[in-house]
């Protein structure tokens, strides 16, 4: 071979060194990824290490500071791990949709079909190698869009032209005082930070009803029930609150969330309708869920919960409680909330409402709260238009017998706890306390 033949064209050698650099770097990839799942692996062995396999004592639960920095207050607020465990009323599919990473992408390929007749900003068509690249591409433009997108929505003064009666008068004022307050607690420690959940996450618990134009954020154990009830009648669904059980309210799957629309759907609705949100004291609404779901059976709850809650935090369990997960103590739950490595994940019905509606990102119109829910809910009905006739129903949806939480029930619990414990719950709903003008517990 004469050396004239050796040389390779200027092509070649671009195609090679392209080659070996490709390589280079999917190896330099391979290893940091290897180096920090081996350095997670150590850090995590100590942790665990640290932790007894029974409850013993409280050692890595360690009370934070009544004041948070602002900083500490930011981090909270803007950059939220949207983990959830399945809630009761899905329970039953075979995913979860909270923890499914195509969830985005499958709902913004929907086309004719997508609810509200919103346009799809993709359609999948073809073999299944196009597919991929489509929905890879429909995800790129959606985060791009996502990340263009002016958070927190605005917030926009209530229309009260339809509330004629002088009686809502001290209830408007209380409002207007609710909305002002949130309103400077976001301002405030809110920052500059970007919002870092999933968009479609943010929205999940909010439903809409679009003839009367209203977003409502579900928080379990504050009423959410009746208002899914009212949001029934509003839809033309019932004629009557009283009328529609649990499971129909529950399970039906008659109300439509605002994750189910597309991009533009979602934006246009968060921008335009009357957005609610009922809140509870957040020691009252976590009394009210374990009582609820601990306190009677259940079979999603004993099961699920109250197996692996047992097995961790009571020494020598019987093995009938073992079986059943039945019988869990207040204290043993509140080990449960409060454990860094709980045995299984957290609850819509005693996750934080900050975590659950996002105060900060979605300014609400209307702030209702539990302690005054008749009042603010009928006052919220005639604001929007309501028939004259639909009022907020007042009874118990389950367990009517029970006496209903209130803080007189709460201190009969929490006379269990240390006073370490009674603090660390205050700390872990801390910013529910701040962003809703709680008065601090007697600890």
């Amino acid at each position: 071979m004469q050396p004239s033949e050796m040389v390779m064209n200027p092509k070649q050698v671009f195609l090679s060194v392209l080659i070996f650099g490709v390589a280079g770097l999917l190896l330099f990839m391979y290893l940091q990824v290897w180096i920090e799942e081996q350095h997670t692996g150590r850090v995590e062995k100590r942790r665990e290490q640290k932790v007894t396999s029974g409850w013993g004592p409280v050692k890595y639960l360690r009370p934070v500071p009544r004041i948070m920095s602002t900083e500490k207050i930011q981090e909270h607020i803007t950059n939220q791990n949207p983990k959830f465990h399945m809630p009761e009323d899905v329970r039953e599919k075979k995913e979860n949709p909270l923890l499914n990473s195509e969830r985005s992408t499958r709902l913004l390929t929907k086309t004719s079909h997508s609810q509200g007749g919103d346009q799809a900003l993709s359609k999948s068509t073809g073999s299944p190698t196009e597919k991929l690249i489509e929905k890879r591409q429909g995800a790129k433009t959606v985060f791009n869009k996502f990340s263009n997108m002016n958070w927190p929505v605005d917030i926009h003064p209530l229309n009260k032209s339809l509330v004629k009666d002088n009686k809502w008068k001290k209830t408007d004022e209380t409002q207007e005082k609710r909305r002002s307050f949130l309103q400077e607690f976001c301002k405030k420690y809110s920052g500059v930070s970007h919002h870092q959940s999933h968009l479609f996450h943010t929205v999940s618990r909010i439903y809409v009803e679009d003839k009367h134009k209203i977003l409502y954020c579900e928080v379990p154990k504050a009423g959410c029930s009746n208002w899914k009830r009212i949001l029934m009648v509003l839809n033309g669904l019932a004629s009557s609150a009283y009328n529609i059980s649990h499971n129909a309210v529950h399970y039906g799957k008659h109300l439509k969330k605002l994750d189910s629309f597309d991009l533009k759907g979602i934006y246009t609705r968060l921008n335009t309708y009357t957005k609610a949100v009922f809140v509870r004291d957040p020691m009252e609404r976590l009394v009210s869920a374990f009582r609820d779901k601990f306190e009677h059976p259940n079979s999603y709850y004993h099961p699920v919960f109250g197996k692996a809650i047992i097995k961790k935090y009571r020494p020598n369990a019987c093995e009938e409680a073992l079986i059943n997960g039945s019988g869990v103590k207040f204290k043993e739950f509140i080990h449960y909330l409060l454990d860094s490595h709980r045995p299984v994940g957290m609850d819509i019905h005693w996750e934080k409402v900050s975590k659950l509606c996002y105060p900060c990102l979605i300014n609400y119109d209307f702030v209702g709260k539990f302690e005054t829910l008749e009042e603010d809910a009928n006052y919220f009905l005639q604001m929007i238009g309501a028939p004259k006739e639909l009022k907020f129903p007042n009874f118990k949806d389950r367990h009517s017998s029970d006496e209903r939480t209130n803080a007189q029930v709460v201190r009969q619990y929490l006379k269990d706890l240390t006073r370490t414990e009674r603090q660390l719950i205050y700390d872990f709903y801390y910013l529910d306390y701040l962003m809703f003008n709680y008065t601090t517990p007697f600890l």
